[in-house]
């Protein structure tokens, strides 16, 4: 008589970051792009955890897709609470931060903000947005010569930032201590300005786009994340 043989929980493995999952993806390949009845998958399972390397192996030796979506639309991105696995599928593994939920047609950055947490992640999606949107980080789109967007002849963008600054968003160097990622005048700010009411209008988002410039310059508190180049 045969013995029914039933595989380990790949999900469950993703949750605690089991040494078993791999080799169990390597022998079942097919597994590490399954999702359950609501469409959740090892990418959303990693992502929430922040198990980096497992979205790492995931992507690129599994070939998972990045934006691979559960029924609700909510791709990796969406459940991520850490800023350290926002920069791993944004930079290193190219999620795309403009996917909006099929649930209530919001972004992961609109998303996270909604729900009031995880302040680190929603400012550094909305910076990414910016530089997405050709650089227009500054108020009314003012250029570093101070002309404005009509002025400019340049097919390029112009820079996010000053010529020779570069910006570090929660970056640390090796040499200096570890501190917070985000500043803590600069958290302060956007949890203010994130539940005021008007958060969602014109106006608000023009503050938020301030107050990102403001921190793109280095001018939000004392733990300033843009250095001066020393190459």
């Amino acid at each position: 008589m045969f013995q029914e043989f039933i595989l380990p929980n790949p999900f469950l493995l993703a949750a605690d970051n089991s040494s078993e999952l791999l080799p169990l993806l390597r022998s079942n390949p097919s597994l590490a792009s399954a999702q359950d009845e609501h469409g959740y998958s090892l990418m959303h399972a990693a992502a929430s955890y922040n198990h980096l390397d497992l979205l790492r192996a995931l992507v690129n030796e599994f070939g998972v897709d990045v934006n691979l979506k559960d029924e609700d639309g909510d791709t990796a991105l969406f459940v991520t609470e850490t800023l350290e696995c926002a920069k791993v599928l944004v930079e290193e593994l190219h999620a795309n931060f403009k996917i909006r939920s099929v649930e209530d047609a919001l972004t992961a950055r609109e998303r996270i903000e909604q729900e009031g947490e995880f302040t680190e992640v929603a400012v550094y999606l909305r910076i990414k947005e910016l530089e997405s949107e050709g650089g227009d980080a500054r108020p009314n789109g003012i250029t570093p010569n101070g002309t404005g967007p009509s002025d400019t002849v340049t097919s390029q963008p112009p820079p996010l930032v000053p010529e020779g600054l570069q910006v570090n968003i929660g970056t640390m160097n090796p040499e200096e201590e570890l501190g917070e990622v985000v500043d803590p005048e600069f958290r302060r700010r956007i949890e203010e300005l994130a539940a005021r009411d008007d958060f969602q209008t014109t106006e608000g988002q023009e503050r938020l786009r301030d107050l990102v410039t403001e921190a793109l310059r280095g001018e939000v508190g004392q733990s300033r994340e843009v250095r001066q180049r020393t190459e």
